[in-house]
């Protein structure tokens, strides 16, 4: 890898981004994606931490399968065999020191073969960087939103199982847990689960690996999450922890229960009307204040016994929270977290965790991981300049990897050569000069 080279002034005719062979690349940014894991000694270590036995039949490294999943999810492109082929790109070989295109068999076999001591380790390890990250960024106070995401499958992979989904009602699926740093928009930590996990389920040894991972100069912790997670035992364990939180309430009968609560109005806002009161589920060690608002949805006219009559249609909101702070100034806080949504978006539909599945629950944990970790690097890389930074994961793909170049070989050397006048060119040699300073 250290012999290659960009040539970022290369009079080499472009080339359509769709056309791949030996000489012909589309996904010229790679080269700048495995100078920075150079850099972060990311590559070493994977290489250390799954190292290969070698014998007659290996024709491929542990590591060099590996990666060749991450920087396929950086660049978009899910499934085995679209892998494989990807693996038959000429920047690609360079990159991961293939003689040959990976072939399906090679990747899913060793896949399965690491099962789930192998997607511990890759767990293990992704946490530590995600935490050394957090650490090299300089921020003593962060956000932590939680939050869980269904990924519907075809077919029947192992672990996938019917629970909550609303897109494919049903429909066997996974349902990952994940918590963002949101000052990053780094995903911090993820769990791969079964379909029929509940949202919720976990979620306390799950914050107890975030808390142990945690560095030291983080001083403060604010918890945000959704109905989901209301839960006693976790509010139990925030407090233990000292971090303040804010979780929207999730109860039986909850709009009968706020229907017969006193409101006070807001002096101000009109139609909009706030009120706490103590609350003590069952199973909980203690009381705690609810806190919920209210707002007119709506007007709509009523007949009662003969006379007519408009009235109004309310929706409710209603959270439990550490912060000594009205209904009002919780809502505002929570709407912050509907980001994160944004990003699980990013992290599925553009990085492509959780696209690429096999019949094997620990493959697919494995596969999922690196997906999670495509998109982390993303982010990481974009971290020094807004401007790279505010973009979204498929942007940043559509400007700088996907941009087509040529690759020739003189001698020892080896010349990745792009056309003077691409797009973004401004952009591109900015953004390599903020890594090559790294």
């Amino acid at each position: 890898m250290k012999n290659t080279k960009k040539k970022l002034n290369g009079q080499s005719k472009i080339v359509k981004a769709s056309f791949t062979g030996n000489n012909i690349t589309r996904y010229s940014g790679l080269n700048t994606v495995a100078k920075y894991m150079n850099q972060q000694g990311i590559i070493k270590s994977v290489s250390t931490l799954f190292p290969t036995e070698w014998h007659s039949a290996t024709k491929f490294a542990i590591n060099q399968i590996l990666f060749s999943i991450v920087m396929s999810s950086f660049c978009g492109i899910n499934r085995i065999c679209k892998i494989a082929s990807f693996t038959g790109d000429g920047l690609v070989r360079v990159l991961l020191k293939l003689n040959k295109a990976i072939n399906e068999n090679a990747i899913s076999t060793t896949l399965k073969n690491l099962g789930q001591s192998g997607a511990r380790k890759l767990q293990s390890f992704l946490l530590s960087k995600n935490a050394r990250w957090l650490k090299e960024s300089g921020l003593t106070s962060i956000t932590l939103d939680a939050d869980s995401t269904v990924k519907s499958v075809c077919g029947n992979q192992e672990g996938a199982a019917k629970g909550f989904n609303t897109t494919k009602k049903g429909a066997k699926s996974y349902h990952p847990l994940l918590v963002f740093v949101s000052e990053m928009k780094l995903l911090y930590h993820t769990w791969f689960r079964t379909g029929s996990a509940y949202t919720s389920n976990g979620i306390v040894d799950f914050l107890k690996e975030v808390k142990s991972s945690l560095p030291e100069t983080i001083k403060t912790v604010f918890f945000r999450a959704d109905s989901g997670f209301f839960s006693g035992e976790l509010f139990d364990l925030l407090e233990f922890f000292g971090w303040d939180y804010l979780v929207k309430v999730k109860l039986k009968n909850l709009k009968k229960l706020l229907k017969s609560k006193t409101w006070e109005p807001i002096k101000g806002k009109k139609d909009i009307a706030i009120c706490e009161f103590t609350y003590k589920a069952h199973g909980w060690s203690k009381s705690r204040t609810l806190k919920a608002i209210r707002s007119v949805k709506e007007y709509v006219e009523v007949e009662y016994l003969g006379e007519k009559s408009i009235v109004p249609v309310y929706k409710y909101s209603c959270y439990i929270s550490s912060y000594d702070m009205d209904a009002a100034q919780l809502h505002e806080i929570y709407k912050q977290r509907s980001t994160s949504e944004t990003w699980i978006e990013q992290v599925k539909g553009q990085a492509m965790a959780g696209a690429t599945l096999t019949d094997d629950f620990w493959a697919n944990d494995i596969l999922w991981q690196l997906g999670v970790f495509a998109y982390n690097l993303s982010v990481m890389m974009r971290q020094k300049k807004n401007r790279f930074k505010r973009q979204e994961h498929q942007t940043f793909i559509d400007w700088f990897i996907s941009v087509p170049a040529k690759i020739t070989r003189s001698g020892h050397q080896i010349e990745l050569k792009l056309y003077e006048h691409h797009f973004y060119k401004a952009d591109w040699e900015e953004f390599d000069k903020l890594i090559e300073a790294a």
